[in-house]
């Protein structure tokens, strides 16, 4: 009932331990806190909370509009609302070191279990785009010196990500990433590697863990949780999947009542109203309060 049960500090605890076994992470993008649960339910280990997401769901696009206010308590109500750890996109850091350090703490009040910063320049652009700009290897080091130093539990997890393969190519990339960990950050977000060749070389160049984005319409393939697994990916993410579902779905039903009056034709393909009490739980605020909830839950097509 109401929010989740499991402290900050045991998620990023959990974080931590999963990260350090052999197993590999599949983190579905949540796009707002009931989906978090959803993620939960179906039994993945742990959330991701995509920049694009937060600013696409303002109806923004993803070239560092959000600000951190924003982030930090959307981010919270998505993690307060589960058990898992959840890792969330901080951008750029949302300014200079001075601003890069508020946005580690922001984020620990909110209860995250980490972040990523990335090296781009503000505005900043999707990863899978292209006219990609960096900064230099100076101002990306303060950035995750500025983040590690700033951290308050030493549990919340730095992840640094790098766009620089998209501008400067592989060894750059590995480079970077060897910088990047030696300025303090505990994993690596090698952002739009083309081939699992190229996921191998940046798994071999670093000893921290790796993280493949697989969003859909990108610069990679799809690759299968398998085929990372075997260059030595640990943490997979699926950031956009789950809004462009659910976006694709509102504008067919959309289309639908707009042609044919009713949305009758949608209902089968709609969660059912028992399923959304079983989603938030209807129940539990019923053993709490029989005032709250003193009705018959309808049953499952319904």
């Amino acid at each position: 009932m109401l929010y989740s049960t499991t402290t900050p500090e045991q998620k990023r605890r959990k974080l931590r331990d999963m990260l350090a076994s052999d197993e590999i992470l599949q983190f579905p993008g949540a796009f707002n806190p009931l989906s978090a649960r959803l993620i939960e339910e179906k039994g993945f280990p742990g959330v991701y909370i995509s920049g694009a997401v937060l600013a696409n769901d303002l109806g923004l696009p993803d070239i560092g509009l959000t600000t951190l206010t924003e982030v930090a308590q959307r981010a919270g109500q998505i993690a307060r609302m589960t058990d898992l750890p959840c890792l969330v996109d901080a951008d750029t850091g949302f300014g200079e070191p001075m601003n890069v350090a508020r946005t580690i703490q922001e984020l620990e009040n909110a209860g995250l279990a980490g972040c990523h910063i990335e090296d781009q320049f503000n505005p900043k652009r999707c990863g899978h785009l292209d006219g990609k700009a960096v900064v230099d290897l100076e101002t990306a080091t303060k950035r995750i010196r500025a983040a590690a130093d700033a951290r308050r539990d030493p549990d919340f997890l730095i992840m640094a990500r790098t766009d620089i393969r998209a501008v400067e190519g592989l060894e750059a990339a590995k480079e970077r990433a060897q910088a990047l960990v030696e300025a303090g950050a505990d994993a690596i977000f090698p952002e739009a590697m083309a081939t699992l060749e190229e996921f191998r070389a940046i798994r071999e160049a670093v000893d921290v863990p790796v993280l493949a984005n697989m969003t859909e319409f990108g610069k990679s393939e799809l690759f299968t949780v398998e085929q990372l697994q075997d260059v030595g990916v640990n943490l997979v993410i699926y950031p956009v999947t789950l809004l462009r579902i659910a976006m694709g779905a509102a504008e067919r039903t959309l289309e639908t009542i707009k042609a044919s009056g009713t949305q009758q034709a949608e209902v089968e393909n709609m969660l059912t109203r028992a399923r959304l009490y079983e989603l938030v739980d209807y129940e539990a605020y019923n053993r709490f309060d029989t005032g709250v909830f003193n009705f018959q839950v309808p049953g499952a097509r319904q």
